[in-house]
């Protein structure tokens, strides 16, 4: 055997070297793209069941919002009512009260200056 052929058993181990190498690469990258995939496929199959568990509880809180805010309308109008009532009440029983505060203020005075 001369250098040549040495040198081109030397450079067919390290192709066959080199090869097996990228084999194994190629077969871990592999089994990294299928745990990928089962990974993507279970979370999707979590993740629909949650996206509709929560446009459920969207809806029943746009419900309760809807009542809080028929309520919220409710108590603005009463509020309006009573104040209402009260102006009414002050304006009709207001008046005539301080005429006869004013009266008693008079007597009192008359009967307080005559002792």
């Amino acid at each position: 055997m001369n250098g040549a052929e040495i040198a081109a058993l030397i450079a067919a181990g390290a192709f066959a070297v080199l090869v097996i190498f990228l084999v194994l690469v190629l077969l871990k990258l592999a089994r990294l793209l299928d745990d990928a995939s089962a990974t993507i496929r279970e979370t999707g199959e979590t993740v629909i069941p949650l996206l509709t568990e929560l446009t459920e509880t969207t809806k029943s809180t746009n419900k309760q919002l809807e009542k809080i805010d028929l309520i919220t309308d409710s108590v603005v109008d009463a509020t309006s009512n009573l104040s209402s009532l009260i102006s009414s009440f002050t304006t009709t029983v207001g008046g005539p009260l301080l005429r006869v505060g004013e009266i008693i203020r008079s007597v009192s005075g008359l009967l307080g200056k005559k002792k």
